[in-house]
């Protein structure tokens, strides 16, 4: 919601996406903003591009050349402008995926302040945001708000698929599933484990020790 983002931030964004777009860098808006320009909450304190690592250099100048301090940060998948003390991060490797042609090719063009510029899908809003979830930062409550104000938009048997490696994305869809926030995984889905199958009559395999209660 707009009330959620400053006007002295979206005017960052205007700014930074117009020197993306006059150096010709491909780009697509990402992260808090990407999700308010379709629709969803998001309460932001700075501006999140996506683009490919070999434009970084040639960004790095235009930015440099429009008055924004730039800066390298040790992290090897982003580089950084400030607009005055606004940040803007341009982000190369999202969540240890390349940003390719293909990855923004799944972009499309919205409204976002008076300009319209390319903005990532909702499903790769949503996959970007599960797989940031470790064993260091699981914090579910980031992906709630983005999951229930943009479900109508957001493919969730591909995001199923393409978290299927993380244990934590598919704890947090099992979470908002039961919410009823998204359905449930359809036939077959990505996260659905075979249980193997037994005889009509089959009993349970008893431990030693243990009685056919199954208590100790």
């Amino acid at each position: 919601m707009l009330s959620e983002i400053s006007a002295e931030l979206l005017e960052t964004m205007k700014r930074a996406a117009s020197v993306l777009r006059r150096a010709e860098v491909p780009f697509a808006l990402a992260g808090g903003f990407a999700v308010y320009a379709r629709g969803g909450t998001s309460s932001e304190h700075d501006v999140d591009f996506v683009i490919r690592e070999e434009d970084v250099e040639r960004t790095l100048q235009a930015y440099a050349e429009e008055g924004f301090r730039t800066e390298r940060p040790p992290e090897d998948w982003l580089v950084k402008v400030y607009d005055e003390d606004r940040l803007v991060d341009l982000i190369f490797r999202p969540v240890q995926r390349q940003v390719t042609e293909e990855v923004l090719a799944e972009s499309s063009i919205v409204p976002v302040g008076a300009l319209h510029i390319p903005v990532l899908s909702a499903t790769m809003l949503m996959e970007h945001k599960l797989l940031t979830f470790s064993q260091h930062h699981c914090d579910y409550s980031r992906a709630l708000p983005l999951a229930r104000s943009l479900r109508e938009q957001i493919d969730w048997d591909q995001v199923r698929r393409d978290t299927a490696h993380s244990v934590y994305a598919e704890a947090c869809l099992y979470l908002l599933s039961l919410l009823e926030i998204i359905p449930p995984a359809s036939e077959g889905g990505a996260h659905e484990k075979p249980r193997p199958e037994q005889p009509e009559n089959a009993q349970a395999s008893v431990p030693a020790g243990a009685d056919r209660t199954g208590a100790w």
